[in-house]
């Protein structure tokens, strides 16, 4: 016998979910058309440039971004992918991934910022983001799919909430991790609040942002392959076209596009904040001979 009254959770979420789709359904509309709009265009531009073109401007990238090493990595692994004959569905995945980031990223930064400042908002933020990065991948697929039915905006959608935590986490991390002495520098050369955010906390916050972003990017990538399974394009689409028709080859070919997709975009970030290292030094320089200088005058 239970001694404890169920409490129907589940059916106030389906009905809390019910009511959304009942008189918010313009708004999800409006989402739709815009997430159609920001990764069919990206599709259509990764893919609208013959396959050698952009495998050559994305080894160009690598080796700007980080090495020569890596930009002939880049191209032999690439055309590797474009061999297996799975260059479209990669450039589908790298669009949604890409527009997923940059959404994640635009939300998770200002959130991390205002957690990071206020100890009552990161009190809330905390167990919204454990929430979020715990509940498991599947589970975001069904309202997604209840507000936005099939196809690429609520694989959008469910990639996003599933990737945004780490960005929240780190960006929170980066800001507080700051010297207090050279923020405390700041505040005596007269910055305001905004120019010592701007100036001081988010440049030398930047190796630890980045390493948020990436973690961004790898969790939207492993979601969006997942998304697949609700219609969205991609190595994703492809690698549940394996499954379900027990396809070893397929299966095989699209499982190692992700992975030379994902080694890819990791690199890349990695070497973003590793770069930025180098502007944490520099302005922690900055600001402590302006301190001296400040502290001279007075």
């Amino acid at each position: 016998m239970n001694f404890i009254p169920r409490i129907p959770i589940g059916e106030w979420a389906e009905s809390g979910i019910d009511w959304l789709t009942d008189n918010v359904a313009g708004l999800f509309d409006v989402i739709s058309a815009i997430f159609n709009f920001l990764v069919g265009n990206l599709t259509y531009g990764l893919t609208a440039l013959e396959p050698l073109v952009m495998i050559v401007i994305l080894a160009l990238i690598a080796w700007v971004v980080r090495s020569w090493q890596l930009a002939i990595g880049t191209a032999i692994t690439f055309l590797i992918v474009l061999s297996m004959e799975q260059w479209v569905h990669m450039m589908e995945t790298m669009a949604l991934v890409l527009v997923a980031t940059v959404v994640a990223v635009v939300i998770a930064v200002p959130v991390g910022i205002l957690a990071a400042s206020n100890r009552a908002v990161s009190s809330v933020v905390r167990p919204i983001m454990d929430f979020m990065q715990t509940m498991p991948a599947f589970v975001y697929l069904i309202p997604a799919v209840t507000f936005f039915s099939i196809g690429v905006v609520p694989g959008m959608v469910a990639t996003i909430i599933f990737a945004l935590p780490p960005g929240v986490r780190m960006t929170e991390l980066g800001i507080r991790q700051v010297d207090g002495e050279t923020v405390e520098a700041g505040e005596a050369f007269g910055a305001s609040s905004w120019q010592i955010l701007r100036g001081i906390q988010l440049p030398l916050a930047v190796p630890t942002i980045m390493a948020g972003v990436n973690q961004v990017i790898m969790l939207a990538l492993s979601m969006g392959v997942i998304a697949g399974m609700i219609g969205a394009p991609g190595l994703g689409k492809e690698v549940v076209a394996a499954i379900s028709s027990l396809d070893l080859a397929l299966g095989v070919e699209a499982g190692l596009g992700v992975v030379i997709l994902a080694v890819y975009l990791d690199r890349i970030t990695a070497a973003l904040g590793d770069s930025a290292t180098y502007t944490k030094s520099a302005l922690a320089l900055v600001q402590k001979a302006r301190a001296r200088r400040a502290t001279g005058a007075l």
